[in-house]
């Protein structure tokens, strides 16, 4: 019987423990959003969608995303990750200064690829909300031959 009741005295405490370390954490997180909320970065892009037109199958082509921080504190990208291997993205790895521009080149290769492309990048840095999502479109042809 001595050992039950200490189980459930030894229960009681443990969950307590764990009750009041989630409410301390929620109210971190609660007060982190709201300050963050109104001095992050932003990141406007002049252009959130390229179109490469028509190209041969083998090519690469290179777009720039340009970009502008209209928030208030300086802007960190962390990542950046392409929808497949064919397509890299490169990134600053400086801050962006508020009022500074920067960008996020793109490079598409097109071996192996046929027909409609529609590449998406996924851009994570400090902004609210945390990712940024840029297209690069176009067309794979095959590319002629001539006899």
């Amino acid at each position: 019987m001595k050992k039950l009741f200490l189980c459930a005295i030894v229960a009681g405490m443990l969950f307590t423990a764990c009750n009041q370390t989630g409410q301390n954490a929620s109210a971190a997180v609660a007060d982190n959003g709201n300050t963050s909320a109104t001095n992050a970065p932003v990141m406007k892009f002049e252009k959130e969608t390229h179109d490469f037109g028509k190209i041969a199958e083998g090519a690469k082509v290179t777009y720039e995303f340009k970009f502008t921080n209209t928030g208030k504190s300086p802007l960190i990208i962390k990542d950046a990750v392409a929808t497949c291997g064919c397509t890299k993205p490169e990134w600053p790895v400086t801050p962006i200064q508020p009022g500074a521009d920067g960008a996020i080149t793109v490079t598409f290769n097109s071996a192996h690829k046929m027909g409609l492309q529609d590449k998406q990048i996924t851009i994570t840095s400090n902004t609210n909300p945390a990712q940024s999502m840029v297209h690069l479109i176009g067309e794979v042809t095959t590319p002629t031959t001539t006899k």
